[in-house]
């Protein structure tokens, strides 16, 4: 069995044929699902699909690109999301100064209203840094202990050895498939197989020979066998591991 732990359904490129794109994710071993909010409305749509699908679950939260439209408003709306049943955590949420499409400063006051609720609710985070990895980190220890997980991982090696120093997960998405990402593949095979979780960030991030084309939950079963190749053990532990990696941070 194989869960993917970071996805985007609720996204508009799935309007057509979300039913089909889930069960063809079933048929390939995909049996769970945890959809990621990205906005309010992102998050709102994310707790929809989760009361749909037995095999989705949600996270609500609100992606800093996003930062400059939140409020205290938006914040009290997400605390009310995340005590929906199968909400099982807050994300995405971080820091992203490599686009800085909301300013830094607004970022990292979304980023520690909403690492507030988490850890007023007992719930794991969902993290997203980009070119802020310093400053993710020090804003993180002032929440601590704090269950998290670093999605799409891009640091390097400092960053992966303070991660897993703090006792996160590290998430790997489709990207280690890439041509020109042997440093990734790296930063994987450095990963403890207890922390690492598998996946498809999609609708972005399509493994070699489908860039340019959609991602789906199905692709997971191909970044399972990648994994497995760079780890050098066999695609059942992978399956096991990640499997109840993700049932031990989301708690389903």
């Amino acid at each position: 069995m194989l869960i993917d732990s970071h996805a985007h359904l609720d996204f508009p490129e799935f309007d057509s044929d979300r039913d089909a794109v889930i069960e063809t994710g079933r048929a390939k071993g995909v049996e769970f699902i945890v959809n990621i909010g990205s906005s309010l409305e992102s998050s709102r749509n994310s707790v929809e699909l989760a009361r749909k699908y037995p095999n989705i679950y949600a996270a609500v939260g609100v992606h800093p690109h996003e930062a400059d439209k939140f409020d205290d408003k938006t914040c009290g709306a997400i605390l009310k999301l995340a005590g929906e049943k199968k909400v099982v955590a807050i994300g995405e949420i971080g820091l992203d100064f490599y686009k800085n499409y909301s300013g830094r400063e607004n970022q990292i006051a979304l980023f520690k209203a909403l690492l507030k609720v988490a850890k007023d609710l007992g719930l794991p985070v969902v993290i997203h840094t980009r070119e802020a990895q310093i400053e993710t980190l020090d804003i993180i220890k002032e929440y601590m202990p704090l269950r998290a997980v670093v999605h799409c991982f891009s640091g390097d090696v400092d960053f992966l050895n303070k991660c897993l120093g703090m006792g996160f997960f590290i998430s790997f998405t489709c990207n280690i498939t890439y041509k020109k990402a042997q440093n990734l593949r790296e930063m994987l095979k450095l990963t403890p197989i207890d922390r690492l979780m598998l996946e498809t960030d999609c609708p972005y991030l399509s493994p070699e020979g489908f860039r340019g084309k959609r991602n789906d939950p199905s692709f997971v079963k191909l970044l399972a066998e990648e994994a497995a190749r760079i780890k050098g053990i066999g695609l059942e532990e992978i399956e096991r591991a990640t499997t109840a990696n993700v049932r031990g941070l989301f708690g389903f």
